[in-house]
């Protein structure tokens, strides 16, 4: 059976696209991250202390800050990476939101939890 160069060029084509997606899942699997949620009226400023101070946990790190802080949903909720965080490092970062009001949650997550 002969095969067409455009057949093989395509089929190498759909099997690198599917090796790197499988690739991004397996980089996501492991990751943690914890999601903190702010009262209605919690402000930009006091979610953003919140955000730095409750960051220097160790083995917790903060989101990147949206390039656009002045978006009407920018900073609704803060994510921090818990990737590397130990139980007890998870703990402190818990302790640390829970001295401020205006968070009303914290989920704790992973890669699976996030849909697609």
């Amino acid at each position: 059976m002969r095969l067409l160069p455009g057949v093989v060029g395509a089929a190498a084509l759909a099997a690198a696209v599917a090796l790197a997606g499988c690739s991004e899942f397996d980089a996501a699997l492991g990751q943690r991250q914890a999601v903190v949620t702010f009262a209605p009226g919690t402000s930009l400023a006091q979610r953003l202390a919140i955000r730095n101070a409750c960051a220097k946990t160790p083995g917790v790190t903060a989101q990147p800050l949206p390039p656009d802080l002045k978006a009407p949903y920018a900073l609704q909720q803060v994510t921090y990476q818990v990737t590397h965080a130990s139980d007890a490092d998870v703990a402190l970062l818990e302790t640390c939101l829970s001295r401020y009001r205006s968070v009303v949650g914290i989920t704790l997550q992973d890669a699976s939890d996030q849909g697609g």
